[in-house]
């Protein structure tokens, strides 16, 4: 794989990943701005933002937008995240010009129309009210206020209906002048794209793109913390978590290893003792999340309120084991399974053109697929065994739902 990146006049960079193979091309924006660069009196408004992008331009209606994207036969979507936030759609190849069109006109010339701020505004709310109706969704946001408590990365990326609903049209204006700049910005594509032909259609269309962005990215401290909720509900949704590391901690792999062989897979440690051998949970998982400047490791488990007893020890159990010795064969099975799922990910120009925008922001260039692949290959049971006592001797953080006496039973896993 070899993306090729152009640095426009204007700071915006450019990547192609050309893919000889496909009739398609993902092309996409991502900007550097997301739910941990907005101030508390306006958390949420990434989000809202993103669908706002989406409901007019000077030129297009919102359904304009939408039958021109459809009458081609693409897709065009957006998500927000703590730190970032992407525009991008999938075309057939002659179409890339339609879709870089669309992408660069939604993103400067968005009318921002009160009407249409109001009824978005409501469909926001409705995400956010659907979210904390879902248990194994919301407990995600509790867990991560938990973790970082009173700053910008805790907080929920859909935001609060209060705060929603009091955004106005030139808060909206002002927030996007202030974040979406090029030096804040990526533009991608992957598939059967010309890198030259590509990298025209951008200079063009992002002409006026200011240069210069006034991002202010606050640094996160981890402190951990205890949120639990009673909930009338058939059963307890806990996650635990430690601090975890920054995208360019040297134990980076060796975190992901740990991850994948304690709860990621039908082999995985969890997986295996949790619910196979003793039938105690329908779901249990690890994940590690990385930032410019720290991360999360997380272990969730969905139970029945009584079965939390017996859960407890178990998991306790479990991650004290981990820390003292892996296996020569978990090793191995673990970095397989990173290595496939890297590798299986580059037979997608969606997966790809993501994967390019994102490594030039988080290390300021694109990381060739041998260089990530030897560095897999160099983790290690020392290495994994040293990492999981550096994760597991921080501060915990425990965020539970469900039966109010069944939660009483979770003391145990901070002590």
């Amino acid at each position: 794989m070899t993306v090729r990146v152009t640095t426009l006049a204007n700071g915006l960079r450019v990547a192609t990943d050309t893919m000889t193979s496909v009739e398609t091309v993902a092309v996409g924006v991502w900007v550097a701005a997301g739910t941990r660069h907005e101030t508390a009196e306006i958390n949420g408004i990434s989000h809202l933002l993103e669908h706002m992008a989406f409901k007019g331009t000077a030129r297009r209606t919102a359904q304009m937008i939408a039958e021109e994207m459809d009458n081609v036969g693409g897709q065009l979507n957006a998500y927000t995240s703590r730190d970032h936030t992407a525009y991008y759609a999938k075309v057939l190849k002659e179409d890339v010009a339609l879709a870089v069109d669309i992408l660069s006109d939604i993103l400067l010339n968005s009318s921002m129309d009160a009407e249409e701020l109001a009824r978005e505004q409501h469909v926001v709310v409705q995400e956010i009210n659907q979210a904390d109706d879902t248990p194994d969704d919301i407990i995600f946001d509790h867990f991560q206020a938990a973790a970082f408590p009173n700053q910008p990365i805790g907080w929920p990326v859909l935001g609060r209906e209060e705060i929603v609903r009091a955004v106005t049209p030139d808060l909206l204006r002002s927030y996007m002048a202030g974040n979406y700049a090029a030096d804040n910005m990526v533009a991608s594509a992957s598939g059967a794209v010309d890198h030259d032909t590509f990298v025209a259609l951008i200079e063009r269309a992002f002409a006026s793109l200011p240069r210069r962005s006034a991002v202010s990215e606050k640094p996160a401290t981890y402190t951990g913390g205890d949120f639990r909720q009673g909930r009338e509900l058939e059963q307890i949704h806990v996650v635990l978590g430690y601090a975890g590391i920054a995208h360019a901690d040297p134990d980076f792999y060796n975190l992901g290893a740990l991850s994948t062989l304690l709860g990621e897979g039908m082999s995985s440690r969890l997986f295996q003792e949790v619910r196979e051998k003793r039938g105690l949970a329908y779901s249990v998982f690890s994940n590690t999340q990385s930032f410019s400047d720290t991360g999360l490791f997380s272990i969730y488990l969905g139970t029945g309120k009584g079965d939390i007893k017996k859960l407890v020890p178990v998991l306790k159990d479990e991650i004290a084991k981990v820390t003292e010795a892996v296996t020569d064969d978990e090793v191995k099975r673990a970095r397989a399974q990173i290595k496939a799922g890297l590798l299986m990910s580059l037979e997608s120009p969606g997966s790809r053109c993501a994967q390019s925008a994102r490594q030039i922001m988080v290390y300021g260039r694109p990381l060739e697929t041998g260089e990530i692949i030897a560095k897999v290959d160099a983790v290690d049971a020392a290495g994994i065994t040293r990492v999981a006592q550096r994760i597991f001797s921080s501060p915990t953080t425990l965020a539970a739902l469900g039966d109010k006496k069944s939660l009483d039973g979770l003391s145990a896993l901070r002590a």
